[in-house]
């Protein structure tokens, strides 16, 4: 890896595995030697041109290392339930991840409808509340000239991501354009980051689902929330996450675990490209649209478990070793994993299975700070808390939609009885009458009552007191006033029934 900052040129990583500026130059991928011819192409009509003889269904020129890989072909007839189930998810979705995550998780890892999986990664990682909460932001950003520095390290950069995508197939073509509009704009959100190379991938899949005003609040999202750290100036989170890896694969896999010690191969010899690109330079295509469905529901512990995985299937057993004797070996299978293994439907079996939870990363993270800690001291780079998926980002931050307050359609005259209620519903003049009545009752309240009121008062059974009458002191409460103060307490119970009727109705 080597890191450029603008005028200087690339710099040679530092001795010691110091990777201190050494952000920008990840290896080229399998297809980076033949970038330069197609990019090429003068115009984006040319590359339609080329492109529309052989393309397959993610936009990839057949043969291509997108599209290599055996692909789980849908049943028409499913693929059309699923994206009714999730237009209703998308369409009620602060309910669902209120009350259903767990539904959303298991259509997640089922696979997103290919139609809405942009609009879905939009919801799951918060970066529809960010557009919502920022509007004209992008727009802003994307007027800006932003820093000469970065600017020529990203175009030299635009013509490697996916050249044989039919968006980015043409150099200086659309997808080039909206590719640098977005890095960009990303440079003068956080300027204190800049650019790092790793990141150029993470945006031209966002591009390849969504415009560039979404793709780049996804972007801010999956480097904010979750992927803190990973491309900042020292690159400490992703070396910390290395050594996160290769503890847990003493759990899963002891034996690669083993051979990887011995062979003194650190872990960012095999894991930055990776976890700083989330796959999307490793996999077949269908199961990197597979595994990234599943990190923005579920978070970084997808990530970790797939290369768990991998690493447990290519150098988990005494047989897969016997050729790879030595370090070069074991790199180079790493570089190199067996297509089986990176099958879609198996790799997300797997994945799906292996019991890798968020509390033993972060168990393992407290670990590995304190051991950085003790032998080199306090992190330069404060990264936020990392989230892990939806559920944590939705609740750290909720919606700005405001909260909605009950407002009846219906408006009854005061003193009628609310819906439900077993009075009758009296005329005004009548209403009128009675309240003269209490007036009146009220003016006699004072006077001690007479013999015969007294008897009427305990003939009265179960009546109701009128609301407005307070109290008597209990201490000289006389004993017939006791049934009028419990048909009192029955009232309240019955207003209290009313009141719960008149919010249900609501």
């Amino acid at each position: 890896m080597a890191k450029s900052h603008g005028e200087n040129g690339p710099r040679a990583p530092a001795a010691g595995g110091n990777l201190s500026g050494t952000r920008e130059s990840l290896a080229p991928g399998p297809d980076a030697a033949t970038a330069d011819e197609l990019s090429s192409l003068g115009s984006d009509s040319e590359a339609n041109g080329f492109a529309e003889r052989r393309i397959d269904k993610f936009g990839f020129i057949v043969g291509s290392q997108g599209a290599e890989g055996a692909l789980e072909e849908v049943p028409l007839e499913v693929l059309r339930q699923r994206e009714s189930k999730w237009l209703d998810m998308l369409n009620n979705w602060d309910k669902w991840m209120a009350k259903k995550h767990k539904k959303i998780r298991l259509r997640c890892q089922k696979g997103i409808p290919p139609s809405l999986r942009g609009r879905a990664w939009q919801y799951l990682s918060g970066g529809k509340v960010k557009l919502q909460q920022n509007p004209g932001k992008f727009d802003e950003l994307d007027m800006s000239p932003g820093d000469p520095k970065w600017l020529d390290v990203i175009e030299r950069d635009l013509h490697r991501q996916f050249p044989f995508h039919e968006m980015f197939v043409s150099r200086g073509g659309h997808g080039q354009q909206d590719l640098f509009r977005v890095l960009k704009a990303y440079t003068l959100y956080r300027p204190e980051e800049g650019y790092c190379q790793a990141q150029a991938p993470i945006a031209a899949v966002l591009l390849m689902h969504m415009p560039a005003e979404q793709a780049f609040w996804c972007l801010v999202q999956i480097c904010e929330k979750y992927l803190p750290g990973y491309y900042s100036e020292k690159l400490e989170a992703i070396q910390l996450d290395g050594e996160i890896l290769f503890s847990l694969l003493q759990k899963v896999s002891p034996v690669a675990h083993k051979h990887l010690s011995q062979q003194k191969i650190d872990p960012l010899l095999y894991m930055t490209e990776w976890f700083m690109c989330a796959f999307s330079r490793t996999l077949p295509w269908s199961s990197v649209l597979r595994v990234w469905d599943m990190f923005f529901c579920e978070g970084v512990k997808i990530i970790f478990r797939v290369g768990l995985v991998l690493l447990k299937h290519a150098l988990g057993s005494p047989e897969k070793l016997k050729a790879c004797q030595g370090q070069y070996e074991t790199i180079e299978r790493l570089r190199s994993l067996s297509p089986k293994i990176m099958q879609e439907a198996f790799l997300v079996q797997e994945v799906v299975e292996l019991p890798v939870t968020e509390r033993q990363i972060e168990r393992e993270h407290l670990i590995q700070l304190r051991r950085w800690q003790d032998t080199r001291g306090e992190l330069q780079c404060h990264s936020p808390p990392r989230l892990h998926g939806a559920k944590a980002i939705l609740e750290a931050e909720p919606g700005p939609w405001p909260t909605l307050q009950p407002s009846p359609s219906i408006r009854l005259p005061p003193d009628a009885p609310l819906p439900g209620s077993k009075g009758k519903y009296k005329p005004p003049k009548q209403v009128q009458k009675e309240q003269r009545k209490q007036v009146k009752a009220s003016g006699q309240r004072d006077k001690p009552p007479t013999p015969s009121q007294a008897k009427v008062a305990a003939a009265a059974g179960d009546a109701c007191p009128p609301r407005d009458v307070p109290p008597k002191d209990p201490v000289h409460q006389d004993p017939q006033d006791s049934a009028p103060q419990d048909s009192a307490y029955h009232c309240s119970q019955e207003s209290l029934t009313s009141q719960e009727s008149e919010d249900t109705y609501l």
